[in-house]
């Protein structure tokens, strides 16, 4: 099987958010396929990360710490940007499109058997069968060990079949209601569902519904909950941000602070933009010392050092400088009122004074107007439109449900046309911020060739 047919037959499965709960959310039919496959997810230690908002940026600067450390890490996150083989990841390389091939194909071939025999109802899932490719690419690459970004929820997840080291829970907001509740409490019961029995779990203080759902589930499975507040600095900018001169458009302000960790001072440096991604720093990094009191004795303070300040997450407020004719471009995954919120502050803290030129698509299951009341004040002009996703939300009713912004909006369809629409209209003084749906982003890093 070639590597485009394998894609192509994964996409013929349906959206990963497409189909009925019954079909995403069953871990007996996951551990039936791992069974038929020999277990492949008990080949090597993991880590699971489950959250809201956060729990990319988390995994992502976790494994790049475990990698800075000498481990050979895996890294599994969702959804991709571009094309399906970032989600899964050795040592920071995507997995190879002949390995792809070969594994969808092995897997789906044991999945057939297992509908044919009737140990299973119905074919995997989309996310079933890329969770199965990445655990069977991660045990045949002998990997020390795994980073795992839960793709929803946690306690029905597929991801959740392994038996992890450490549970991280990032920040819990509302987002995904139609699968995991209705309220803050009830989406936290699905994410504390990755902590296990007198297992460990790193965490941080949150909103308090979560705080109880999470403290009271550590209680009752008797697990050790380990705070990660010592590693968030302050949040006063003369004690953390190193600004950049406005003499220097093309960079971007990093935090940097001094941090105590494992007896000793290092100075952390984050190339990652926006205060909320310090609360995502400080849960990457407490896990880190927790596991290497769990054995990985080859992490240390100065590795952690290294690993933040290597750390690469495409997508979230990813700066491109001016080039080629094109002003400055802001691409940010802002897809639910929480990740609006951290975008707003990340642009007023960068782009105070400048004019803000939105290009805006989103998924018709995402609060949309929310989105649109928390981001579009900013913006000078908003172009809506739509990516190529049968979830999309057509640009009529973007402005639709952005009615009571006031904003000036423009429908453009087709994504090309509303970037180079924004480009017109930005000139070289404004910045064009693409946002709203990882789909929109993805698509436009793609048409700019923007490496991710």
């Amino acid at each position: 099987m070639s590597y485009e047919t394998a894609v192509a037959s994964m996409f013929a499965l349906g959206h990963e958010l497409a189909q009925t709960p019954s079909h995403k959310f069953d871990l007996a039919h996951m551990r039936v396929l791992l069974a038929a496959m020999g277990h492949p997810e008990r080949d090597f230690p993991s880590v699971l990360v489950a959250g809201t908002n956060g729990k990319g940026s988390t995994a992502a600067t976790l494994a790049t710490i475990l990698r800075a450390s000498g481990l050979k890490t895996a890294l599994y996150t969702s959804p991709h940007l571009v094309r399906i083989n970032e989600r899964i990841g050795v040592n920071g390389e995507p997995i190879s499109d002949d390995q792809f091939a070969e594994l969808h194909g092995e897997v789906d071939r044991v999945a057939e058997r297992l509908v044919e025999r009737r140990e299973l109802p119905w074919h995997p899932s989309f996310f079933e069968m890329m969770t199965a490719i990445a655990f069977a690419h991660f045990a045949r690459e002998r990997v020390d060990i795994a980073v795992l970004e839960v793709g929803m929820g946690g306690r029905l997840d597929a991801t959740n079949v392994v038996e992890p080291l450490v549970s991280v829970i990032a920040d819990i907001s509302l987002d995904h209601q139609k699968f995991l509740g209705n309220t803050v409490g009830e989406i936290a019961r699905e994410k504390a569902g990755i902590i296990r029995p007198r297992g460990v779990v790193v965490t941080l203080p949150q909103q308090p519904e979560a705080n109880d759902v999470i403290g009271n589930t550590i209680l009752d499975l008797d697990a050790k909950g380990v705070s990660a507040v010592p590693y968030v600095p302050p949040v006063s900018p003369a004690s953390t941000e190193l600004r950049v001169p406005r003499t220097e458009p093309d960079k971007l302000p990093r935090y940097r602070y001094p941090l105590h960790v494992m007896g000793r001072q290092i100075l952390v440096e984050s190339p990652l933009v926006g205060r909320h991604q310090l609360r995502n720093l400080a849960l990457a990094i407490a896990t880190a010392e927790e596991l290497s009191k769990q054995g990985f004795h080859a992490i240390t303070a100065e590795s952690i050092e290294q690993g933040v300040r290597e750390t690469r997450w495409p997508g979230r407020f990813q700066v491109i400088p001016r080039h080629g004719g094109w002003p400055e471009i802001v691409f940010d995954v802002a897809h639910n009122p929480a990740g609006a919120w951290a975008l707003r502050s990340a642009l007023s803290e960068r782009y105070e004074g400048r004019a803000l030129i939105f290009v805006f698509g989103a998924m018709r299951d995402k609060a949309i107007a929310e989105m649109t009341e928390i981001l579009f004040p900013l913006a000078e002009r908003v172009i809506a439109t739509r990516p190529e996703n049968p979830r999309a939300a057509s640009p009529e009713d973007i402005r639709a449900a952005a009615s009571r912004t006031g904003t000036e909006i423009e429908l453009i369809a087709e994504v090309h046309s509303a970037l180079e629409r924004a480009k017109e209209i930005a000139g070289t003084a404004a910045v064009i911020v693409v946002t709203g749906s990882i789909y929109l982003v993805g698509e436009a890093m793609s048409f700019l060739g923007v490496r991710v």
